[in-house]
C-alpha cells in the first residue's frame, strides 16, 4: 500500500515539473518573439476630422483615416490602448498641456514654435502648403500673384493660417480669414467668398481628388515641413514607446500598408 502512495505521489510530482518546465518554455518563447505585453495603459489621441486623409470620419462617424490606423498600429507593437478624441485643432496643444490629451496626431507640423510648447515624435510625413483655386480661376497663379483685393483663407492653429496672415499683414492681401476647418474654408472657395485656400498639400490634394474639377493647385508646394506626433513636454516615456513603435511597423511593413491604404506617399522608402 506505501509503495503504490508512493508511486502514485512520485507520478505526480514528475508531471507538475514537467508542467512547470513547459509553462516557462512557453513563456521563453514569447520573449523571445518580441511581442509586447498589454500594459494595461490606455492613451487617449485628439485629433481634428476634417483633415482627410489624416484625419476624417467614416459612415458610421466614427473618426478614422491614416493617423487612426497608424496610432492603432502602434499601440498593438507597443502593448497599451487607444481611444481617439475629436477636438478642434487650434484646441489640441492646450489639451495636451492641460493632461485632457496624451497623444496628439493630427497632421500636425513640427515647427519651432510648437517645439516650445509639446515634444514630437519622429517625422511620419513630408508634407508643404499649396494655394488651391477654383478650376476657373485663372488670375491667382500662386502665392506672388495673390493681390491687394483678394481674401484668402485657411484653418485656424495650421501653418497655412500662419502663412495667410503673413501675406495680410505685409499688405499683399486683403485680408486672411481664418476658420475653424479646411471643409469650411473649401466652401467658402466654392462660393467665391475667398479667392484662394492655403492648404497642406495632401489635404488639398483630397480636396481635388474627391471634387474633380472644382479646383485647382497653383504654384510651387510653399514651406517644406513633417508631420510628427506629438506629446506633453517631458513625457519622455510615451515619446519613447511611440518612435520605437513606428519604427517597429515600418521595418514590418506595417506602415507601407498603411500609407498604401489612404494614398500617401512613405517617407521611408
Amino acid at each position: 500500500m506505501k509503495k503504490s502512495l508512493m508511486k502514485v505521489l512520485t507520478v505526480g510530482l514528475c508531471l507538475t515539473i514537467a508542467v512547470a518546465f513547459t509553462a516557462c518554455g512557453s513563456k521563453k518563447s514569447a520573449d523571445k518573439s518580441g511581442a509586447k505585453k498589454d500594459s494595461g495603459k490606455t492613451y487617449t489621441v485628439a485629433m481634428e476630422p476634417t483633415f482627410p486623409p489624416f484625419n476624417t470620419t467614416n459612415k458610421d462617424g466614427d473618426l478614422d483615416g491614416f493617423d487612426v490606423d497608424m496610432l492603432k498600429a502602434i499601440a498593438k507593437d507597443q502593448g497599451f490602448k487607444v481611444e481617439f478624441k475629436n477636438m478642434a485643432f487650434a484646441s489640441l496643444v492646450p489639451a495636451l498641456k492641460a493632461g485632457s490629451a496624451d497623444i496628439v496626431a493630427s497632421g500636425m507640423s513640427i515647427t519651432d514654435d510648437r517645439k516650445k510648447s509639446v515634444d514630437f515624435s519622429d517625422p511620419y510625413y513630408e508634407s508643404g502648403l499649396i494655394v488651391m483655386v477654383k478650376k476657373s480661376n485663372n488670375t491667382v497663379k500662386g502665392e506672388s500673384s495673390l493681390t491687394k483685393d483678394m481674401k484668402v483663407a485657411s484653418q485656424t492653429g495650421t501653418t497655412g493660417a500662419d502663412e495667410a496672415t503673413k501675406l495680410e499683414k505685409a499688405g499683399k492681401i486683403k485680408k486672411a480669414v481664418i476658420l475653424d476647418g479646411f471643409d469650411t474654408c473649401v466652401q467658402q472657395l466654392k462660393n467665391e467668398d475667398v479667392a484662394a485656400v492655403i492648404i497642406d498639400k495632401p489635404v488639398g490634394e483630397n480636396y481635388m481628388a474627391k471634387q474633380k474639377g472644382q479646383f485647382k493647385a497653383v504654384g510651387k508646394t510653399m514651406s517644406a515641413e513633417n508631420f510628427g506626433i506629438a506629446v506633453k513636454k517631458g513625457n519622455k516615456e510615451l515619446l519613447k514607446q511611440l518612435n520605437d513603435g513606428l519604427k517597429d511597423i515600418v521595418k514590418s511593413g506595417e506602415f507601407k500598408k498603411i500609407c498604401d491604404k489612404w494614398n500617401v506617399a512613405s517617407i521611408y522608402q
